[in-house]
């Protein structure tokens, strides 16, 4: 009896400390106001005890936090045996370069093992998750589908349904939420920018838009993840939402993320957006445009965010965004692509605007548009509105479909 009773005070004794010490990680790394919208990751009350006695993998970069601390420190100090870590494009701590081949290393930090998901391979293999009971999924998206995150989503889901492997996701909010708007993905431009036929503002969180991927059947032989959602907390799509961190080198400002939707598209022209700034995605310019404009940036090779920009150390001449009043995008609800017919109109060398032939899919504005229709729109002059027209029915019909993933209002 008195042998029982001392079973009874140890494991008392031990579920104290594992909630105490889950209690401090929150303490210690967030300051959150009542009614403030709270991460999947900061709910550490919900996964801890999930977690405890598994050997964990997770997918994480620089967005990946709680508080100021990385969500892999707050795990390793609370006790959690992470086996792996797995870093997508930048890297497991975001410091590599747009499109630079990330290796395989030890971090630092915590002398974890880190697999790259943006090098050799683009999914975990057999023998990288043989030793993995459950995956994490923990990184800021911001709601385009030209931003390759959804596409390393569906890459562990891939993987984690081929192998037996739980997938749990920790959600955040899409600062982008409010929009859902462009064209649908014409499947003929299926490639590393563009992999589902959605459109390019998709209005869903990392979560939201897990259970799409396993409800439509979008991997392989349609094979379905186990999924596990830790959904934000006092959040609807509606709401704003600053991102505590950059989610990548060239998104740093609140403000070229709220105009990445639109922005991005410049990267299939002759103009820059910025790259090779400390102000990427808030300015658009090119040489060929002095004299029609007064503003002018100069884009310079960068480490670590931008070695060779387009223009590099030329005057750009062009317009500012920085100070654009988001406020209007969100109101309308519609990617602005008017910005696209003035800038071609104003372009002295029109056959030139849309000339990227010797860059990369990125810089081939039908794949970034995802449909061959919208450069000939502009080059034709057709208004805002024929060409929104054009969009339809396949807008509409995916806001129907996405009303089966929506997790928040």
């Amino acid at each position: 009896m008195m042998k029982s009773f001392f079973i009874l005070i140890c494991v008392a004794f031990v579920s104290a400390s594992f909630v105490l010490k889950n209690q401090n990680i929150q303490q210690e790394d967030t300051n959150l106001p009542a009614k403030a919208i709270i991460t999947g990751a900061e709910q550490t009350e919900k996964y801890l005890p999930y977690l405890k006695g598994k050997r964990v993998g997770i997918l994480a970069n620089r967005t990946t936090i709680i508080g100021k601390k990385h969500l892999v420190d707050s795990l390793v100090a609370a006790g959690i045996n992470i086996v792996k870590v797995f870093g997508p494009e930048h890297g497991f701590r975001g410091n590599a370069s747009n499109g630079a081949v990330v290796n395989d290393e030890k971090d630092p930090a915590t002398g974890i093992q880190i697999i790259s998901l943006y090098g050799k391979k683009r999914k975990p293999s057999k023998e990288d998750l043989a030793d993995v009971d459950i995956m994490i999924f923990d990184i800021q998206d911001v709601g385009c589908r030209f931003y390759t995150y959804i596409n390393v989503l569906r890459d562990v889901m891939e993987s984690c349904a081929e192998f037996n492997k739980e997938l749990l996701i920790l959600d955040r909010p899409n600062p982008n939420g409010y929009l859902v708007d462009g064209p649908i993905l014409d499947m003929k431009l299926v490639s590393g920018i563009g992999k589902y036929p959605i459109p390019i503002a998709h209005g869903m969180t990392i979560a939201e838009f897990a259970q799409m991927i396993n409800g439509e059947g979008w991997m392989p032989g349609k094979v379905t993840c186990k999924l596990k959602i830790i959904p934000v907390k006092n959040y609807t799509h509606d709401m704003e939402y600053t991102l505590p961190v950059a989610p990548s080198p060239n998104l740093n400002t609140q403000q070229s993320i709220m105009l990445y939707p639109a922005m991005c598209l410049f990267e299939g022209t002759i103009l820059s957006q910025g790259r090779g700034t400390y102000f990427p995605f808030t300015v658009l310019g090119a040489p060929a445009l002095k004299g029609k404009y007064e503003f002018t940036f100069t884009p310079v090779s960068l480490k670590g965010m931008s070695e060779t920009p387009l223009h590099m150390n030329q005057a750009c001449y062009g317009i500012d965004f920085r100070n654009y009043d988001i406020s209007k995008l969100r109101k309308s609800k519609r990617i602005n692509i008017q910005w696209m017919k003035d800038m071609y109109e104003a372009y002295p060398q029109k056959d030139k605007f849309f000339d990227r032939s010797y860059s990369t899919q990125i810089g081939n504005i039908d794949f970034l548009a995802g449909v061959y229709d919208f450069k000939k729109q502009i080059e034709a002059g057709k208004s805002v509105a024929e060409i929104q027209a054009s969009w339809e029915p396949g807008l509409s019909q995916y806001k129907t479909m996405r009303k089966k993933y929506v997790i928040y209002k």
